[in-house]
This record gives structure tokens, C-alpha cells and sequence, in this order.
């Protein structure tokens, strides 16, 4: 069978196109040669799972590994500590007798049924604590426990119990037999849920899993990557694509999130190959047939999206964070002490770049625009002439961008001319865009430059039918401010490759002049337009 992009489960090699994680599993491997108890946590569909095969594959030369996982383990199993362990002893005897873990004394294989079989309530985590002893003491080699999917235990009691006996084994190590290395793994940290430790009404953070050695193997997929990935498609394929531009273009709108370069490739082989416009491979592997696919991206379900939104109802300080971040251009410093800021990361939704919180990648924060934006569309005037005018701004097929800059300059002096400073700030780039969106809707496709964004100014970059407009958003702060603007868009202009660019300014000058003028910047040329 031909291998193919996958996005629905692990990643194999002999299988699928995927992102050569060779060195990143010998960093791990490193962590667990050198004893370290660990946890491996990112966000939804990051490739945890590919990577814990792939490690567990690696680690079996020299280990004992029970590779186990708490997915779909029931409310049940957590009832009394006799049931965790229970099911506990079960999933350790199923890795023995299903092959997946070798070098296990048969004396202790015994045991695990006999507990597993057992209907006595006496099964406590001494019990387990001795039995562990007992596995370690006698393998063929050291032994290695790697548990997935563990979340779902994570506010649970019983599980606090388990963590705490791992860690009184961990510090007795050399005083008695246990597991060589634990590695937990999932999107929660372990570490920072709020667990119960004292009484009903006293709760704090804390967690036994302080013993946790530091995981900083990055597991973002780089350019080089990628382009390795595509060279070995390109080899089987033969579509003739430009595999470092396909790679940089993944790389600038993902920063490397494992799902979203496999589902944008995906589509691109899948859904793109074929069409009326792109009829054959060689024409979808394109910047032109790129962009494409991250419109359907937008445009179809998918599993990560919803978890994205899910988390901002869950979470209301994390939605007002990336809110600020988006539309108020806060410059919100790092700071993984803060437990927004921990959990932001956590979910994967931000990075840290340069001391400053910023989203993770193009993709999330249009989906977070998207998001934003839909909750405002309802009644919104702007939104509602964007739809009425939107017929008329499209010319051969192609966007005018010069029309949609001054009908929006029009519609936003005769609803918001008196509006002040404050309101003008906070909602003249959402505002914007939401006449832009029912514009471009099912063609085109924007997000913002990060690199730009600030409370005074933002880069919105349109992509419509292959075409980029840039459009630079800013706020009024007097003539020098606006001259070093327009430099700084003609320099963004220079590295976009694009003839053309636009300046939006919102101006509070009571006695400005609203309109429109072009302005020529060496060889570059700028429509300025003012409200």
C-alpha cells in the first residue's frame, strides 16, 4: 500500500509521510538512561501518542517496557484504591501476555493476574508498592513505565495516592527495587491541577510529581523537517514541487504543529490534486494550491478546532487573554508562574517568543479570529454592509482591495465618526475585519502578522485567489509616527514581494480629514485611507 499523509491516529514510517523523529526520541532516550522520571504534556493532536511508539519501539533494545494508557478507563476504577489497583495490575499483565513487554519473570506475571483475577478489597498500594519491587528485582532488564492518556485521572484522588507511591519509590530507589523511568503523558501537566490534599475546604497547589525531571525536547516539526518529509513524497510522487518553499510556507503558517502540517498536506494531496483549478499534482503542490488548503482547513470540522473553542468556553481568563492579545494589542510579558499564562501554554494555544506572549501560530489565531468575530456578526452594521457591498469588489475574478478600503472608510464614518478614543482602540481592527470577512468568505483567507502587532498597529495579510494584499491597521499618533509608518510598510511590502500595499489609520484628530490618497514609497506604492 502507498503511504500516504495521516491524521487520524499514530504515525508509522512504513505507513505514512511523516517528520523523521529519530533525534528527538534520542533526547528522551537520554532522560531515561539517566533514571529520570518525566512527563511529556502538549496540546490536542501534537503527536504524543506517534512519538510514545515510536519511543517505546526504541527504548525495548535495552528495557523492560510496559508502554499503558488510562484512556477509556471508567469513573469506576477510581472508586477505592482495591479497584485502581486492580486495573492497574491488569493493564501491566495484558502488556505481558499480549508481547508488548518482554523479560518479566513469570513469577511476577503471576502475580499481576492473581491480583488482576482477585475479588478481595485487601489489593491496597502497598501491595502494588511491594509487587513493583518485586517485577524490577527480577527482570532481565531495567524496567520502564510509560502510561498515556493521563488526564482523565489527573483530578482524581486515587490517582494523587498513585503518584505519591511512585515518588516514595523514586526517592528509595536505591534502597529498593523500581521502575528505571516513568513517563506520564497527556495534555494536562500533572503538576499544576489543583489537587485535594488536606481537607474538603482546603485546597492548593501541589502535586508528589515534583520529582519530575524538566522535558524540554521540542516536538514542533522545524522547516528542514518538513522538507525532508516532502523530499521523500516528492520521491514517489514526482509532482516537481519547490519542497523548500511547500516546507517554509507549513513551517510560517503552523510553527510547526504536528496535526496541521500532516492535515494541510493531506488536503493538498487529497482534496486539492484533481480540481478544476489545480488538476494535477504538480499544480496543487504550489503556493497557489498552499493556500487553498488552508482555506478548506478553515472552512471543514475538525477535531482540533473544537477542542481550541471548547477550552476558551471552559476557561473565561483564557478567553479574555487571547482577546487582549488579538484585538487590544496587549504586549503581554511571559511569565509561566501565572496560571492563565501556564495554562494558555499548556493547552498549546501561546509560545513564548522573546519574553512575550504571543499565539502559537497563523492558524490558531485566525480560527481564534473566526471564533471571535462569528460572536459579533449578529447585528453588526458593519458585518452587514460588508455583505450587501460584497458583490461589487470582485473584478475578473480578482479582489479590489483599493474599492473594499474605501467603502469601509464610508460605512465607518457614517456609523462610528463620533466614537472615541477608548472605543476606537479597542474595536477598529475587529471592526474591520468583520466587514472584510463576508468579502472574502469561501475564497480567501487572512491572518495577522504577529511580528507587527502592537497596540498602535497590526498587519492583516489577505490571500485571495493567490493574490496577498498587505494592509497595515494603525492608529493615529501624529505625522512622524505616520511617516515611519509608511517606510516600515513599504519595507514589508519589499519582503512579500508585492507591488502594492494599504494603509488604514484611524485617526482621533478632531480636525482630520477623512479620505483617500496614494502615496509612492521609492518603488512601492501605498493607499492610504483615513477615518
Amino acid at each position: 500500500m502507498a503511504r500516504y499523509f495521516n491524521t487520524e491516529g499514530p504515525c508509522y514510517p512504513d505507513e505514512h509521510y511523516m517528520v523523521n523523529l529519530d533525534p528527538r526520541i534520542r533526547q528522551i532516550q537520554k532522560l531515561v538512561d539517566n533514571r529520570k522520571y518525566f512527563s511529556i504534556n502538549r496540546g490536542r493532536q501534537y503527536g504524543k501518542t506517534t512519538t510514545l511508539d515510536r519511543l517505546s519501539e526504541q527504548l525495548r533494545k535495552s528495557y523492560s517496557v510496559f508502554y499503558i494508557s488510562f484512556e477509556g478507563l471508567s469513573e469506576e476504577s477510581y472508586r477505592s484504591e482495591s479497584a485502581f489497583c486492580k486495573i492497574f495490575s491488569g493493564l501491566l499483565f495484558d502488556a505481558i501476555a499480549y508481547g508488548e513487554t518482554d523479560g518479566i519473570a513469570d513469577s511476577a506475571r503471576d502475580a499481576l493476574e492473581n491480583i488482576r483475577q482477585s475479588d478481595t478489597t485487601a489489593v491496597n498500594f502497598p501491595a502494588i508498592s511491594n509487587l513493583i519491587s518485586n517485577i524490577c528485582k527480577t527482570a532481565d532488564k531495567p524496567v520502564v513505565l510509560l502510561i498515556d492518556e493521563v488526564d482523565q485521572a489527573g483530578n482524581q484522588e486515587i490517582f494523587l495516592s498513585f503518584l505519591g507511591m511512585l515518588r516514595n519509590k523514586y526517592l528509595k530507589m536505591r534502597q529498593r527495587p523500581t521502575f528505571h523511568s516513568v513517563i506520564l503523558a497527556g495534555v494536562y501537566d500533572i503538576r499544576n491541577l489543583k489537587l485535594k490534599i488536606r481537607s474538603d475546604k482546603e485546597h492548593q497547589k501541589n502535586s508528589p510529581w515534583n520529582i519530575a525531571a524538566e522535558f524540554d525536547v521540542s516536538m514542533s516539526f522545524q522547516s528542514l523537517e518538513i522538507q525532508e518529509m516532502l523530499t521523500e513524497y516528492e520521491q514517489d510522487r514526482h509532482t516537481g514541487m519547490n519542497t523548500a518553499l511547500i516546507a517554509d510556507l507549513l513551517y510560517a503558517y503552523t510553527s510547526g504543529y504536528p496535526y496541521l502540517v500532516s492535515r494541510i498536506c493531506k488536503l493538498i494531496d487529497e482534496k486539492i490534486a484533481g480540481t478544476p483549478n489545480f488538476p494535477n499534482p504538480s499544480s496543487a503542490w504550489t503556493k497557489e494550491g498552499f493556500l487553498e488548503a488552508v482555506k478548506i482547513l478553515f472552512y471543514t470540522k475538525n477535531p482540533l478546532f473544537g477542542s481550541l473553542i471548547n477550552k476558551l468556553i471552559d476557561y473565561p481568563e483564557l478567553k479574555e487573554i487571547v482577546q487582549a492579545i488579538l484585538f487590544k494589542g496587549y504586549r503581554i510579558s511571559y511569565n509561566p508562574e501565572n496560571t492563565v499564562i501556564d495554562i494558555a501554554s499548556m493547552f498549546g494555544f501561546v509560545k513564548n517568543e522573546q519574553g512575550t506572549l504571543v499565539i502559537a501560530n497563523r492558524i490558531f489565531e485566525t480560527c481564534f479570529y473566526n471564533y471571535f468575530l462569528f460572536e459579533k456578526e449578529v447585528g453588526n452594521q458593519l458585518f452587514t454592509e460588508g455583505n450587501i457591498d460584497k458583490n461589487q469588489f470582485i473584478k475578473n475574478g480578482f479582489l479590489d482591495m483599493d474599492l473594499v478600503l474605501k467603502k469601509f472608510m464610508t460605512h465607518w464614518n457614517d456609523l462610528y465618526s463620533s466614537a472615541d478614543e477608548k472605543f476606537i482602540e479597542e474595536n477598529g481592527r475587529k471592526f474591520f475585519l468583520l466587514y472584510l470577512k463576508p468579502i472574502i468568505n469561501g475564497t480567501g483567507n487572512y491572518y495577522i502578522e504577529s511580528r507587527t502587532r502592537d497596540n498602535g498597529r497590526t498587519d492583516v495579510i489577505v490571500d485571495y485567489r493567490g493574490v496577498q494584499y498587505i494592509i497595515e491597521i494603525k492608529i493615529w499618533r501624529g505625522n512622524e509616527y505616520n511617516k515611519r509608518g509608511e517606510a516600515q510598510l513599504a519595507d514589508y511590502l519589499d519582503a512579500y514581494h508585492v507591488q502594492k500595499g494599504y494603509l488604514l489609520s484611524f485617526n482621533f484628530n478632531k480636525h482630520k480629514i477623512p479620505g483617500a490618497k496614494e502615496i509612492i514609497c521609492g518603488d512601492r506604492v501605498i493607499l492610504e485611507v483615513v477615518v
